[in-house]
């Protein structure tokens, strides 16, 4: 990977304006809360069911999107707003969960999953192995401000990847939710926005290696606007429920086309 540490190079030498950024964005940034409601939920033709045909299961976990930082409800934040695209495209019912929460880095992903296992957050009762079809994984901005190393990154997700056979859960598909483009978050002031964009980057290209590795890992880059205000949040630093729709629906998009590639 080209220029991997050259982020931490600039940030060195930019520490001081960085630093000073840094701490007034902290200070004018709003600090919105994770959203409201039940973070699981079924979408779709409930008639479907009555057919006798099994839902689709999908779980997202991640940083603040998952958490619903941005929007009212779990309805509009991005696990149920990709269930619900799902289950447009492909005529099923979607059943959905979401483990995320606010400020979250990778590391935190394989823990929290144990404990949603030993919870019995992923089994129907009788105590088997339960597929999910669908596992999107959506980490990356909190690991970009913390500048994690780019190896252990990708140490991080591959044993989040394995951690999804290892346990309870068999995860049929991961989706690896594209690093958003912190070069153009609103509530960024240059140099920080560019050295963060930088970093971004760096680790989007770690998914993007890892997914071209492993047959059932599919990578889809992030393409949401957010120079458009309309698809952000009043923070300027995550998107409206309007922008995780945009993005949910591009990633239900590539999901059915490599679908029926396969």
């Amino acid at each position: 990977m080209k220029f991997v540490y050259l982020p931490e190079l600039l940030a060195v030498a930019l520490y001081p304006v960085l630093a000073w950024q840094g701490r007034r964005t902290r200070a004018m940034t709003p600090r919105l809360p994770e959203a409201a409601g039940q973070p699981f939920g079924l979408v779709g033709d409930a008639g479907q069911t009555g057919k006798g045909l099994r839902p689709l299961k999908l779980l997202g976990i991640g940083e603040s999107p998952v958490a619903g930082v941005g929007v009212v409800s779990y309805e509009q934040a991005i696990t149920a707003q990709l269930a619900q695209a799902l289950a447009g495209k492909l005529d099923t019912v979607v059943e959905w969960h979401a483990l995320g929460q606010n400020g979250a880095r990778l590391n935190w992903a394989r823990n929290a999953l144990r404990q949603f296992v030993h919870a019995g957050g992923e089994v129907d009762g009788s105590g088997d192995r339960t597929v999910w079809d669908v596992v999107l994984i959506a980490f990356g901005v909190n690991d970009t401000t913390s500048f994690c190393p780019a190896t252990s990154y990708q140490r991080e997700l591959t044993a989040l990847i394995n951690e999804l056979q290892n346990t309870h859960i068999q995860a049929h598909c991961i989706i690896l939710a594209g690093v958003p483009p912190m070069h153009v978050f609103p509530a960024l002031p240059q140099a920080l926005r560019l050295v963060l964009g930088m970093k971004a980057r760096v680790l989007d290209q770690v998914q993007a290696q890892i997914a071209a590795s492993v047959s059932h890992v599919l990578h889809v880059p992030f393409i949401g606007n957010f120079e458009d205000e309309h698809l952000m949040a009043e923070d300027g630093y995550h998107p409206s429920a309007l922008g995780v729709s945009i993005w949910a629906e591009e990633i239900a998009k590539i999901f059915v086309e490599n679908r029926r590639e396969k």
